[in-house]
């Protein structure tokens, strides 16, 4: 029925449109009396063998949805019901802002792959603060980056204001300075700059939620070279923060078969192999001290169990979600649970880092 619609109606409307519609759809139908609770049974995970302890939270599947499809947290519960164990929303930045002139996302079918330069279109957080505040049920994150019109230099100001508006409603917070499409906030990746912008960020938290330490994360971006990932490994480790997010879209096109002339940020299946080379590079730094989250190029459970035997606790998509339909979560964490039956495991946790490297060059005394 999906397929159907999707071919008649909703592959006829600009990218952007098609996303849209599609999770009006998704929230409308989950709105009707008694449909959430059904979607829930039947799509939710419930396999037992797929839990996972994080955060000190109860995962019910690994699979989450990632930071870009519900920027203003307006669809969690339907989200969640659709079968993702978890939801990222944002990004989102202390004040409103529109994003980037359209058109601003781009299909490439062949290649499954998207390529957007959205520039963190939202509502602002106190409007996400709002909504998540009427939230019961289920695992979120919550992405924040900068405004775009605040200057380098008002940064640390301006990811504060998020973390206090939002911190206390996050099962955990991240801190994106890894988009392509926000000028000049790939630079804060550089130690030096990420330092105390982390620093300024878990004290915002601290203070904003005294009685419960909001896990703090920060994302990368897959174009960093890997002396630069070792050295956000390092920090991470250093500030005590509690995990690392690998990886944003990719400013390169390397492998694409088709040939688009824009701007942005590319998703899918080209940034499989770099996204699980940082993975893996990360696990080497850093051991099982953080909790490493891995997104980039997942379309099906043997991409999201390669990650998780890298050294993943737990996984994200966005562009394998828009390809594959509203029934792929679900068939993405029953194909991990096949996965954890054929290895002999009684619990996915048993398969994280089993295919990882050895830690090197690590400070052992760092944390």
């Amino acid at each position: 029925m999906y397929r159907l619609l999707y071919w008649l109606v909703l592959s006829r409307l600009p990218a952007e449109g098609t996303h849209r519609v599609s999770f009006a759809l998704l929230r409308a139908f989950t709105a009707v009396p008694g449909m959430r609770a059904f979607m829930q049974r039947m799509l939710a995970p419930r396999d037992p063998a797929l839990r996972v302890q994080v955060f000190g939270r109860d995962v019910p599947g690994p699979l989450g949805l990632a930071a870009g499809f519900d920027k203003d947290a307006k669809g969690v519960s339907a989200l969640l019901a659709a079968g993702f164990g978890f939801v990222e929303v944002g990004t989102v930045t202390a004040e409103p802002q529109p994003g980037n002139a359209k058109p601003r996302l781009f299909r490439l079918r062949r290649d499954r792959a998207l390529i957007n330069r959205l520039g963190f279109n939202n509502d602002g957080a106190a409007a996400a603060a709002r909504r998540l505040a009427h939230r019961r049920e289920g695992v979120v994150g919550v992405n924040i980056g900068k405004t775009k019109r605040v200057s380098e230099d008002e940064a640390l100001s301006d990811y504060e204001r998020s973390a206090q508006t939002l911190a206390p409603l996050a099962d955990y917070l991240v801190v994106n300075v890894s988009s392509p499409n926000t000028p000049g906030l790939r630079n804060l990746q550089a130690v030096d700059k990420l330092r105390p912008l982390l620093v300024a960020v878990r004290r915002a938290c601290d203070v904003a939620s005294p009685l419960r330490r909001v896990p703090l994360l920060v994302k990368i971006a897959p174009d960093l070279a890997d002396a630069d990932v070792d050295a956000v490994a390092d920090l991470a480790l250093e500030l005590g923060l509690e995990g690392i997010i690998a990886t944003n879209t990719t400013i390169a096109r390397e492998g694409l078969t088709m040939k688009l002339d824009e701007a942005g940020g590319l998703s899918g299946a080209p940034l499989k192999t770099r996204a699980l080379e940082v993975l893996r590079r990360l696990r080497a730094r850093v051991g099982n001290r953080l909790v490493l989250i891995a997104v980039g190029g997942i379309e099906n459970g043997d991409d999201a169990w390669q990650r998780i035997r890298a050294g993943a606790t737990l996984v994200q998509a966005y562009t394998g979600y828009i390809y594959g339909g509203p029934l792929w979560p679900r068939r993405v964490h029953r194909e991990l649970a096949a996965r954890v039956r054929e290895s002999g495991l009684a619990s996915i946790e048993e398969a994280i880092g089993t295919d990882a490297p050895a830690m090197s060059n690590v400070r052992k005394n760092s944390r």
